[in-house]
């Protein structure tokens, strides 16, 4: 028989005599929280290693998120782990884990029958692990704070914060401090917030000789899908080049505000000499940050005439000036009037030798009526196919092609180089619309006529046009896919070449793309290759992500970026970041 004694005394009498010890001798409940004031957000941990390592998949680093602070942490957020000789580790978290606190099998139908009757989740029971990717050791070198490579490893127990200083921010991501203004920095959609007034941390492009040759001369490419708000976007940033307080060194000593010329197909940019519809306190926040807006009162619609198109100006209040492609120009760029169907062989004949019998016959101001007047001279064909210079084929192919043209060329309007001076102004917006042209030949010859004029006078040694060469200029492309693909004719790669050329010498002639597209997969590869500051909004064509070379982290994100929301990949500028751009376009955007 068991001893019930062994079990304790279940008597009447040993249940008073155990109620009275409970009173007397209970014992006291121990804290499981450590005393003190937390700081931080958790700390570093060694229990899957602490290793910093010049491969960075080598690298491990984990840090413990502490129960409390769990629910605000995201992938992308920024945290600084100090050294115990007052520097730190700028890292970002790259990875977030649940793992189990204690050993247990929760993949049963008891443990899923028993959550789906509770609400919320015990943090206690679980560890929650950040993986750190290092960005840069910050160090304090007199009164500046400076980055360099992450070359030690930080201690076990470090306790980690989020990164919540202006200046340690900027500096870990390499950001300057001062230049234009493209927007604020993110992360998961969420504007990065500090301590400091304003909360936000502005992301600039480096604009002064000190740091480097200004960014707009090495060139800038937004790319978006529709409704991304690239248009929005690229007027916000154009705008702060036609700040008056922008200005660029030149060779002869002057410092001259940029003139900024854009190709606009959808007729939206004219526009920015009007004002936006700004809320009072938003424009105050501006004029804080240094944010230029407004409406620009210095902008011209420059509207080429082409046959019997017809222009509105309707919706914006702009001064229009109407111009005609003179087709003298011809002679500079043969390709003009080549089209797209020419091969070598038929290029050579109408530029080693139509052109320059009809210059001689006719002058460098022949017009484009005399010119196909002149190719409709049978004699002329037969005399150069029996002198075998140009065979018949050869001939007629030129002509089919070099027709076409006549409601380009040569209209009832002042030819562009007459308006050089008004075109190019310090300070200046000349827009150049072709929405009103339906006829996309026509579209394509205007646009490289121009662009063409730009780039050979700001690269000439002997220019024609002295005000290009001496003006710093920064030239904008709205769908410059459409005009910069990489094809197989002659047309394109004069164009890819001299469009090429032109950013390379860029930096030194004050020369910079400034190129919009949604479909930049389609722009040529060695232009491309010279653009260093990539902006990218929500893009959904998988072609179209890849092609932009951004960091896998960021690339991920674009299918996902919601209207405004932005990555910024610039390797002479910064690390690459998120952004999140203005609210509110600085200038007038959208029609009524």
């Amino acid at each position: 028989m068991t001893d019930l004694g062994d079990f304790g005394d279940h008597t009447a009498e040993g249940a008073t005599r155990r109620a009275g010890t409970e009173d007397d001798d209970r014992f006291e409940r121990t804290s499981v929280e450590p005393a003190g004031e937390d700081r931080g957000i958790g700390a570093l941990c060694v229990s899957r290693g602490l290793r910093v390592a010049e491969d960075g998949d080598e690298t491990d680093l984990q840090a413990y998120i502490t129960s409390g602070n769990r629910s605000g942490i995201r992938i992308g957020s920024y945290l600084i782990a100090p050294y115990p000789d007052g520097e730190s580790l700028f890292c970002r978290i790259t990875a977030l884990e649940y793992a189990q606190e204690y050993h247990a099998d929760d993949a049963t139908e008891i443990h899923a029958r028993r959550a789906m009757r509770t609400e919320g989740v015990e943090e206690g029971d679980y560890k929650f692990i950040a993986g750190l990717e290092p960005v840069a050791v910050l160090y304090e070198d007199g009164e500046d704070l400076k980055r360099r490579m992450t070359d030690r490893v930080p201690k076990p127990r470090t306790i980690v914060r989020e990164a919540s200083d202006t200046e340690e921010i900027k500096t870990g991501l390499k950001m300057p401090g001062e230049g234009v203004f493209l927007g604020h920095l993110a992360v998961g959609g969420q504007k990065v917030r500090t301590a400091a007034t304003p909360p936000t941390i502005d992301y600039r492009l480096k604009d002064d000789y000190e740091a480097g040759d200004p960014l707009v001369f090495r060139h800038t490419l937004v790319a978006g899908g529709t409704g991304s708000g690239k248009t929005h976007a690229a007027k916000n940033v154009l705008r702060q080049y036609l700040a008056d307080e922008r200005r660029y060194p030149m060779d002869d000593g002057r410092t001259v505000t940029p003139a900024v010329v854009v190709f606009d197909p959808q007729d939206e940019y004219a526009q920015m000499h009007d004002d936006g519809d700004l809320p009072d306190d938003f424009a105050r926040g501006l004029d804080r940050e240094g944010v230029a807006h407004g409406g620009h009162d210095d902008t011209t619609a420059f509207v080429p005439k082409v046959s019997t198109a017809d222009y509105d100006p309707a919706h914006h209040r702009a001064a229009c000036v109407e111009f005609t492609i003179p087709f003298s120009m011809v002679h500079d760029n043969p390709w003009l009037v080549a089209g797209s169907g020419l091969n070598d062989n038929q290029y050579g004949a109408l530029t080693g030798v139509l052109l320059p019998m009809f210059r001689e016959q006719y002058g460098r101001n022949g017009t484009y009526e005399e010119f196909t007047t002149f190719l409709d001279d049978p004699a002329l064909r037969e005399e150069l196919d029996e002198s075998g210079r140009v065979h018949e084929a050869t001939y007629d192919a030129v002509r089919r092609r070099a027709y076409g043209f006549s409601d380009v060329f040569d209209q009832d309007a002042r030819p562009i180089t007459d308006l050089v001076h008004d075109f190019v102004r310090p300070g200046g917006l000349s827009v150049v619309p072709t929405y009103h042209i339906t006829n996309s030949r026509a579209t394509e010859t205007v646009v490289l006529a121009l662009s063409s004029l730009l780039i050979d006078q700001k690269l000439s040694n002997d220019p024609a046009h002295d005000r290009i060469k001496e003006t710093p200029l920064v030239v904008g492309m709205d769908e410059a896919h459409n005009f910069l693909t990489d094809a197989d004719s002659v047309q394109a790669r004069k164009v890819i070449g001299k469009f090429t050329e032109a950013a390379k010498q860029g930096r030194k002639e004050r020369l910079g793309l400034f190129l919009i597209t949604q479909d930049p997969q389609d722009i040529a590869d060695p232009v491309f290759k010279q653009v260093n500051t990539t902006v990218v909004l929500n893009l959904g064509d998988e072609d179209a992500i890849r092609s932009v070379n951004i960091p896998s982290n960021l690339e991920s994100k674009v299918p996902y970026m919601e209207k405004g929301q932005m990555v910024v990949y610039s390797p002479d500028n910064s690390e690459p970041v998120e952004l999140i751009g203005l609210p509110h376009c600085l200038t007038r955007h959208g029609r009524d």
